[in-house]
């Protein structure tokens, strides 16, 4: 894949976010909850994204692990844990996985057709 293509995709899925994002503003849902993208000193990223009040509030999520625990090897950036708990979504990983955080969330916001695309709210009101 060429280094457009690659950050071609990594803006897509930034734009998909930002569209989900979107979708659940209500004048309401912002201002208690959202999304936070935020580095950690190991180094890596952490992104979390709260859940409640959306249609994916009660939605399974099955944890994905990489290069962690049993897996983990010393000095292996590679490595990646995603998960829903306390009706959020948390994703951390090594400092080349941010695109791939974003897109284990995007796939499974796209597997239950009420959150994809605009989201099952109101529209947002202006």
């Amino acid at each position: 894949m060429s280094h457009l293509n690659r950050w071609a995709n990594r803006m897509n899925a930034i734009r998909e976010l930002q569209s989900w994002f979107l979708s659940q503003c209500d004048r309401d849902w912002e201002h208690g909850y959202g999304v936070k993208i935020s580095t950690l000193d190991n180094p890596g990223w952490s992104v979390s994204i709260e859940l409640a009040d959306t249609d994916l509030e009660e939605v399974e999520f099955e944890e994905i692990k990489r290069g962690v625990g049993v897996d983990a090897r010393e000095g292996d950036d590679d490595w990646l844990i995603c998960k829903v708990a306390d009706q959020k979504f948390e994703g951390c990983g090594g400092p080349e996985t941010l695109e791939e955080i974003l897109s284990i969330f995007l796939r499974w916001k796209d597997a239950h057709p009420a959150t994809a695309a605009n989201g099952s709210k109101p529209p947002r009101l202006s």
